[in-house]
């Protein structure tokens, strides 16, 4: 697929993930891989593996998130081939999180891998996580 058309994909991703702040999961469902080799992880649970268990885990993420946008995207890195692409990328986004009742703002460092899938990008992995800074060797551990 042309790098042209991935671009278009990128910035559909985009527009569905202001959704996703807002608590709408439907955008960014619609985007993803249906086949049972897609994976998500996010900063909500463990890893998400086939169609089912991410619409489960995509539904339950966008239910903690309300009258929010996607502000915007730091492009750190873009590797796009005719069948497997990948972005990685922080998100940043104000939403009220949680149940909160205030908006807060937020950042998510994220890769996101992508594959054409008949004749169309999809989502088939997605890692979030709110690691946006250096932080020392300890944090990696569990207490």
């Amino acid at each position: 697929m042309a790098t042209s058309d991935f671009d278009q994909f990128v910035e559909q991703y985009h527009l569905a993930l202001d959704e996703f702040f807002r608590g709408n999961p439907e955008p960014v469902e619609q985007l993803y891989s249906h086949r049972e080799d897609a994976s998500l992880a996010n900063p909500f649970g463990p890893v998400a593996s086939g169609w089912k268990q991410i619409a489960e885990t995509i539904g339950r993420a966008a239910s903690n998130y309300s009258e929010g946008e996607a502000t915007g995207f730091d492009r750190a890195a873009k590797y796009v081939t005719p069948d497997l692409a990948y972005i990685v990328e922080v998100e940043r986004f104000k939403a009220k999180v949680g149940g909160s009742e205030e908006i807060a703002s937020g950042a998510l460092r994220v890769t996101s891998i992508l594959r054409s899938e008949d004749g169309a990008w999809r989502i088939v992995h997605r890692h979030a996580d709110p690691i946006t800074t250096v932080r020392p060797a300890e944090s990696v551990i569990q207490k």
